[in-house]
């Protein structure tokens, strides 16, 4: 099993840097420079003419006492890498929805083949003793599923190369380029339908890079957590955040306000788990749930459908801009209950607010994506899926005992409810994004669903937003 790590890497000049004889700072000490042109119109040279060389701390000190007295702003001038490896899915996701202006990666289920191997550790998710053989039972038979799963799409993708949407000139170019793409095609066809079954407690690896100012403010979270996985690595940021940014260890731990919020906010889960009958309206287990998609519009005052229109008059390719009507209009979208693995990729992106109650309330595998001859492949499929929907349905009846590790005997085709409420062009953004070159069919088929509301709404945008066919990539 992987054990948990977090190493902090720091950023040397360049030896283009060097040559040109650029300064190089600590992450610190650039805030301090930074922070100096509040108080200093001389520039830069001036700046760094008074540090000492051999008294670096002396220099930055001066600065940093200001953040005490509410200045966070230049803890946002502190850039601070690290890497985390062996954290559970479940984890990942939970620190991007801190974080979710933060560069960084995170270990794909698209390219990486998992295995039971890979399974953090009980003792460090905190499952209860009781609780731990059955877990362990459950765990080992949703990785035989998948690996059973990625066999089977596998075959089929083999036996019915049309359902991959290849182009037919790449599959009968023979060279060796074009072979190994329709491969990593095939391979990703299949990835893509069989991580359903997942268990989020499978390990994964994480890279960020953003501010000491957010990383205090993630370990803050981390640290408050009920849950010991969160605690492990809120304990770690910290132990690397002291070789960056020292001055800022004081704020690096747990918070009263911090850990009423997160109880408030797991009440709230169990009142509504509480709710939910243990056979629900989607059941667990039957395929493909419906996730039905909302639309809510508020364009600023005055905003006719033709500004809107206009506000796409430039808008040749996803990151070409937007009028500013379309940047004023707010916009709430989501949907009653998606899968966690669409909802790990939505919840990336950088702008608005995201809401997910983890309330299990279906299970989806993928098997909607079974038409024509393929649907011979059904029965083994939904058999398959068997140790998903358990995984699913167990963690709801775990939840409503008020257990905070009910979420590690969830799978990545575990539903719940999510919206994202953001702005017009924002939107747009994500819609041609997650419906464009190589997107995922799921989370396509959700973005497509809230365009024809909107397109119900505007229709004179339809042919001006640039949606995708999701061809693969």
């Amino acid at each position: 099993m992987p054990s948990m790590k977090v190493t902090q890497v720091a950023i040397c000049p360049s030896d283009a840097s060097k040559r040109a004889g650029r300064p190089a700072l600590t992450p610190e000490l650039l805030a301090a420079s930074g922070a100096r042109y509040s108080r200093n119109n001389e520039g830069l040279e001036s700046i760094l003419a008074k540090i000492d060389p051999a008294n670096l701390e002396k220099s930055v000190e001066s600065i940093f006492r200001m953040v005490d007295y509410g200045h966070q702003s230049i803890a946002d001038m502190v850039p601070v890498a690290m890497f985390m490896d062996g954290i559970s899915i479940w984890l990942a996701y939970y620190i991007w929805t801190l974080c979710p202006t933060a560069g960084g990666q995170e270990s794909s289920t698209r390219y990486l083949k998992l295995s039971e191997e890979g399974l953090v550790s009980p003792e460090v998710l905190g499952i209860p003793s009781e609780h731990i053989q059955p877990w362990r039972e459950l765990m080992r038979n949703c990785f035989e599923a998948y690996q059973s799963a990625v066999a089977c799409w596998e075959k089929l993708a083999r036996e019915n190369p049309a359902l991959l949407g290849i182009p037919r000139s790449l599959l009968n170019d023979s060279s060796e380029a074009a072979q190994k793409k329709v491969a990593r095609m095939r391979r990703n066809y299949a990835f893509d339908r069989a991580r359903y079954l997942l268990p989020v407690s499978a390990a994964t690896n994480v890279m960020m890079i953003m501010s000491a100012r957010g990383w205090v403010n993630l370990c803050q979270y981390l640290l408050s957590q009920r849950l010991p996985e969160p605690r492990q690595l809120g304990e770690l940021i910290r132990a690397e955040l002291e070789i960056a940014a020292p001055r800022m260890l004081k704020y690096a731990r747990a918070t009263e306000p911090n850990q009423q919020v997160l109880a408030d906010e797991f009440a709230s889960l169990v009142q509504r788990a509480s709710l939910r009958p243990s056979e629900p309206e989607n059941p667990f287990g039957q395929g493909a749930v419906s996730a039905k998609p909302f639309l809510a519009v508020m364009p600023p005052e005055g905003c006719s459908h033709a500004e809107i229109s206009n506000g796409l008059g430039h808008h040749s390719n996803r990151y070409a801009p937007f009028g500013s009507w379309l940047q004023r209009t707010a916009v709430r979208f989501g949907w009653s209950s998606i899968g966690f693995a669409e909802i790990r990729d939505l919840n990336r992106h950088r702008t608005g607010t995201k809401h997910c109650p983890q309330v299990p309330s279906g299970f989806y595998c993928a098997l909607d994506q079974l038409t024509g001859e393929a649907t011979s492949y059904q029965a083994p499929l939904l058999k398959l899926t068997e140790s998903g929907s358990l995984a699913s349905s167990q963690a709801l009846e775990i939840l409503k005992k008020s257990e905070p590790t009910y979420i590690y005997w969830s799978v990545l085709g575990t539903e719940y409810p999510f919206e994202h409420t953001t702005t017009a062009d924002k939107f747009i953004y994500e819609a041609e994004l997650r419906t464009g070159l190589g997107a995922h069919f799921r989370y396509a088929r959700h973005l497509r669903d809230v365009l024809e509301l909107w397109y119900a709404e505007f229709p004179t945008t339809k042919g001006l937003i640039l949606e995708g066919s999701a061809e693969p990539e």
